[in-house]
């Protein structure tokens, strides 16, 4: 049995369980051979075969995302796919090796940028995570003004969580143009907890 034959859409199954399991046990062999058969299966694999496959590299990646850090190219490339869930999936992967492959990920911006534009929220919300990393990984220069510039058009369901995130990467020289945002946002968020979350960001950003 090959890797491929491991994948859930192969086994006929609609859970993520073979999934999950191919990545913990590639993980634990350091295999390798396993993650360039399945990158390559990103690449030109049919719809199924390329979205299961990324599952796994992304499982891999949140377990040890050295081992799949050298796959960024083939994640890249994925982000331009139709294919909504294999645009996620990408994200995902490339989230989960961002603070490994900072340089990298920072010279890629402008398509993951476009991607999480218009990619689902799962894809914005990873977006944001993949920024956030890139500040605490010494790019702050470059990813808090995208993550500021960002916060303006965030929906009020993402903008609680994104705000927090991106105050923890934070210089001083960007806290006024971030409270600006704060303060211009927060009237237009209607649901009292996620307005409360905001509050709570500019009493303590303010203290």
């Amino acid at each position: 049995m090959t890797v491929l034959d491991r994948l859930s859409g192969a086994l006929d199954r609609r859970d993520e369980q073979p999934n999950v399991d191919l990545a913990e046990d590639i993980v634990a062999r350091e295999d390798m051979a396993a993650v360039a058969e399945l990158a390559a299966a990103v690449h030109s694999g049919p719809a199924r075969q390329a979205n299961d496959a990324l599952k796994v590299l992304y499982e891999v990646g949140a377990r040890n995302p050295a081992l799949v850090g050298g796959q960024c190219p083939v994640f890249i490339e994925a982000l331009k796919s139709s294919n909504n869930r294999k645009v996620w999936g990408a994200m995902t992967a490339l989230d989960a090796v961002a603070e490994q492959r900072a340089a990298t990920l920072v010279a890629e911006l402008p398509a993951i940028i476009e991607a999480a534009d218009r990619g689902s929220v799962i894809a914005k919300d990873h977006c944001n995570s993949i920024l956030v990393k890139l500040a605490r990984a010494g790019y702050g220069d470059k990813a808090v003004p995208i993550l500021v510039e960002r916060l303006k058009h965030a929906a009020p369901n993402q903008f609680p969580t994104y705000a927090e995130q991106t105050a923890t990467v934070l210089t001083p020289e960007q806290k006024p143009g971030f409270l600006a945002v704060l303060k211009e946002r927060i009237g237009r968020i209607g649901q009292q907890s996620k307005r409360a979350r905001v509050e709570k960001l500019l009493r303590k950003l303010n203290g």
